[in-house]
């Protein structure tokens, strides 16, 4: 029988949102648990260069930001539990959520997790998966190789400048003619000589040498089929929120729950186009502060 803990709050993701409900629960020293099935920092291990976040006139990499949450949160006593949650329902008036390794029962519930890829567009070799990526933190440590990028937002400019600071070759791929990220992204990217960019470029085949273990990418421009050689191919077309483990009941009584206060949806799970870290740490903020007003009325 899996093991039931008790706690006040739950909160499921330790991305920014998350975390910064921790350490505003803890100072308040309101007890919680923090769940996150991956590393904590979310997203921002993908990030080339945060540089809207407060406190860092040069901009900080995303993996060095996740160092200092993490070096505050140790300082703070505060510990990720590294599990993945399969479920989460009503079970009389607490949540119940599940994992593999026990089962957790909370007054209030904190969704901070975040969102996942949209599935790719078109068919996978089976052969092929192993060089195909949603994320660009993967091949982070990735050097002189030739990448393929299929996107043009913010998202896939950024994935470019940080893949080219290892001497990769990148190929941006947009199908369309717009360009929809920051136009100093692009013109950071259209600086580097082994970054280049094409529009009107729609991808309709992925197929892999199974020897050599290079991509071949069927593309169609110009009513022309031509053939990418890669040997990675990365997605940046958008992402979802990710609320797979909620139960029907939850998302049935959504309004009423976060109107009672027992419910919190923070960071990029609802925040939609405006994903950010600054962002996502003030819905961390306010959600914590929330909730020890909503406790402190109820004693």
């Amino acid at each position: 029988m899996a093991l039931m803990k008790q706690t006040n709050v739950l909160i499921i993701g330790a991305g920014p949102a998350g975390i910064a409900a921790a350490i505003q629960l803890r100072r308040y020293d309101i007890s919680f648990l923090l769940i996150e099935k991956k590393c904590a920092g979310g997203l921002l291990w993908n990030a080339n260069l945060v540089e809207n976040y407060p406190g860092f006139p040069n901009g900080v990499t995303g993996s060095k930001l996740v160092a200092l949450m993490e070096k505050q949160m140790q300082r703070l006593g505060i510990e990720v539990l590294h599990a993945e949650v399969a479920t989460v329902s009503l079970d009389a008036n607490r949540f119940l959520a599940v994992t593999r390794q026990a089962s957790y029962q909370a007054k209030v519930l904190v969704v901070a997790s975040g969102t996942r890829a949209k599935p790719f567009p078109i068919a996978i070799p089976e052969a092929a998966r192993q060089f195909i990526f949603s994320e660009v933190a993967p091949l982070l440590d990735t050097h002189n190789r030739r990448i393929v990028i299929i996107g043009a937002g913010d998202a896939a400019f950024d994935y470019a400048l940080n893949l080219a600071k290892k001497r990769n070759f990148v190929t941006i791929l947009n199908h369309a003619s717009e360009v929809k990220c920051l136009e100093l992204l692009r013109k950071r990217a259209a600086a580097q000589a082994n970054i280049i960019y094409r529009a009107h470029v729609a991808v309709r085949e992925i197929k892999v040498n199974e020897t050599t273990g290079i991509l071949q990418i069927m593309c169609e421009a110009e009513r022309r089929i031509k053939t990418l050689e890669a040997d990675h191919l990365l997605f940046a077309i958008g992402r979802q929120p990710q609320l797979e483990f909620l139960s029907a009941e939850i998302h049935s009584r959504k309004s009423a729950l976060i109107e009672a206060r027992r419910l919190y949806f923070i960071g990029d799970v609802k925040n939609e186009l405006l994903r950010q870290t600054a962002i996502a740490a003030g819905d961390g903020l306010r959600a914590a502060m929330q909730i020890y007003q909503t406790l402190k009325e109820k004693t």
